[in-house]
């Protein structure tokens, strides 16, 4: 496999390698040796699936405490996945990294613990996967809105974002409280 760092390091493309030949494809998506190579989920705890049609957008979301690191991938279709750190004192705080992640081209991406995370189905529809490093706490979980101008998210046009409603009420990273948000760790 092919792991590249984004232009927020600690986030990852992954590109397993892929076999294939006139009966369809194999291709491991994950190998525990392998990915803790690249430090990648030191442990998966959760697996999730979502079907979403056309122009659906998740997120941007989060959890803290109880921080999940995500290791995501399309099954069925295409989206374009975004991180965001928002990790106080980190130095990329506030940036994003977006890519595609399709059924076409099987690319993973490795979101740690402290980031943002969403993404927009671009497709007709899709089948979004994802390992989770802790489990779901609703309780500890929160939102910031997808098109918050300090963030700049550059999402695909052409493509008119549908929301939860809780979605569409978040509010914008500099409104929520800095002690909600986790804190950077330079190890």
């Amino acid at each position: 496999m092919k792991v590249t760092p984004t232009a927020i390091p600690d986030v990852l493309l992954i590109e397993p390698q892929v076999f294939g030949d006139h009966r369809g494809y194999f291709v491991e998506t994950w190998q525990q040796a392998r990915y803790a190579e690249h430090d990648i989920g030191p442990t998966f705890v959760q697996d999730n699936q979502a079907a979403s049609g056309h122009g659906i957008l998740r997120g941007l979301h989060i959890q803290n405490p109880y921080g999940q690191g995500k290791l995501v991938q399309v099954i069925v279709g295409a989206v374009f996945d975004v991180a965001v750190d928002v990790r106080r004192g980190s130095p990329s705080f506030g940036q994003w990294v977006g890519a595609e992640l399709s059924e076409a081209n099987k690319h993973q991406l490795w979101v740690p613990p402290g980031f943002l995370h969403g993404y927009l189905v671009t497709s007709e529809q899709a089948i979004f996967s994802y390992k989770c490093t802790d489990t779901y706490h609703p309780e500890t979980q929160f939102a910031v809105r997808w098109d918050d101008p300090e963030i700049g998210i550059d999402w695909p046009s052409g493509v008119a974002p549908v929301l939860s409603e809780k979605d569409a009420q978040a509010p914008s990273l500099r409104e929520i409280a800095s002690e909600r948000l986790p804190v950077y760790s330079a190890d």
